[in-house]
C-alpha cells in the first residue's frame, strides 16, 4: 500500500526521512501520543518528544533500537516496508571515526548491538598451520532473539598489536561496521542478519576470522571464547595442518567465579583434529591449548 495521503501537502524542509514521516503521519490521521501508544503495545519503547524530533528533522533513528522502531513505525503508518528506512541518512560516525582527544590520539567507536539476542549454539572449526597458530576460525552460530527487533551480533575479539584479523561473512549474514579499538586490546564487528527476528525467533549464521602472523612475535597457541551470558553448547574443533601436530593437547575452563582454570588432556585424531564441548556453561572462558 502506497503512503495515504488526505490533503497534506509535503513538508520539504528538514531531511527526505523527516519529510516522508511527516508525511505518513498526516495521512494516518493518527496523533504522535496515539502512535507511541501503538509502539508500545508491540514491545517498543520511544517518547513523543523523540517522534517529534524525527519528524521536524531536528533528529533521525540511529540506534538499532530506534532503526526497529522505525520498522514497526511503517507497519502502524500503513507505508511500504522500507518506505522510511531507505530515507534516513548513514548514521553519523562516533568515536574514532569521527573525532579525536585533544592529544591526538584517537577516541574508541561503540558499536550499538541494539535489542537484545542470545547466543544459544556455538561451532568453531580452527585450522593451525606453520608455526603453531591459528590461520582461520569458522563460526557457526545460533542465535535467539529476547526481543522483537533483533537483527545484529555484536563480535568482539581480542587485539593484541598484531594485524586484526578479516572477518568475512559467509551464510545468512552482512559484515556491517567494524573498529579496531587500540586502547582496550578489541576489535568490534557487526553482523547483520538482514532481517529483524521476533522475540524467541532462531538464527544462523556463519562467519570466518583469518589471522595474518607475518611479522608477529604470536607466541600464543590457544583458541578460546569468551561468554559473558551461559551457553547452552559451544563445540570447538583444533585441525593442525600436518606439519603443526604438537606433541599434546588440551581443553581449558575457567568460570567467571574460578579462580584458577580447570583442564583436561585432549586426544589428537588421525586426521589431526582434537575437540572438546561445553555444554550449559558461562560465565567464563572456555578454550583449546597446545604446545
Amino acid at each position: 500500500m502506497g503512503m495515504r495521503r488526505r490533503g497534506a501537502s509535503l513538508d520539504m524542509s528538514g531531511t527526505a526521512f523527516s519529510a516522508a514521516l511527516r508525511q505518513a503521519i498526516s495521512g494516518s490521521g493518527l496523533g504522535l501520543d496515539r502512535i507511541q501508544a501503538r509502539l508500545q503495545e508491540r514491545g517498543i519503547s520511544v517518547s513523543v518528544t523523540a517522534l517529534s524530533y524525527w519528524q521536524s528533522g531536528k533528529r533521525q533513528p540511529e540506534r538499532q533500537s530506534s532503526i526497529s522502531a522505525v520498522r514497526v513505525l511503517e507497519e502502524i503508518l500503513e507505508v511500504p516496508a522500507g518506505a522510511l528506512l531507505s530515507l534516513l541518512a548513514p548514521p553519523r560516525p562516533r568515536g574514532t571515526s569521527s573525532r579525536r582527544r585533544a592529544d591526538g590520539a584517537e577516541q574508541p567507536l561503540t558499536l550499538d548491538s541494539g535489542p537484545a539476542a542470545a547466543l544459544v549454539g556455538l561451532h568453531d572449526r580452527c585450522t593451525v598451520g606453520d608455526g603453531g597458530t591459528v590461520h582461520t576460525v569458522t563460526a557457526k552460530a545460533v542465535f535467539r532473539a529476547g526481543a522483537d527487533g533483533a537483527d545484529r551480533w555484536l563480535l568482539t575479539y581480542p587485539h593484541n598489536g598484531a594485524p586484526p584479523p578479516a572477518v568475512r561473512a559467509l551464510r545468512n549474514c552482512s559484515l556491517g561496521r567494524v573498529e579496531a579499538d587500540t586502547e582496550r586490546g578489541v576489535v568490534l564487528a557487526e553482523l547483520l542478519f538482514g532481517r529483524c527476528l521476533g522475540s524467541g525467533e532462531t538464527h544462523l549464521a556463519e562467519y570466518s576470522l583469518t589471522y595474518d602472523h607475518s611479522g608477529a612475535q604470536d607466541e600464543a597457541r590457544t583458541h578460546c571464547r569468551q561468554f559473558r551470558q551461559p551457553i547452552p553448547e559451544y563445540l570447538l574443533e583444533v585441525h593442525f595442518e600436518p606439519d603443526s601436530v604438537p606433541q599434546r593437547c588440551w581443553q581449558y575452563a575457567r568460570a567467571e567465579d574460578s579462580p584458577q582454570p580447570e583442564t583436561r588432556e585432549l586426544r589428537i585424531g588421525e586426521d589431526g583434529t582434537a575437540h572438546a564441548v561445553a555444554v550449559d556453561f558461562g560465565p567464563g572462558r572456555f578454550g583449546i591449548g597446545w604446545g
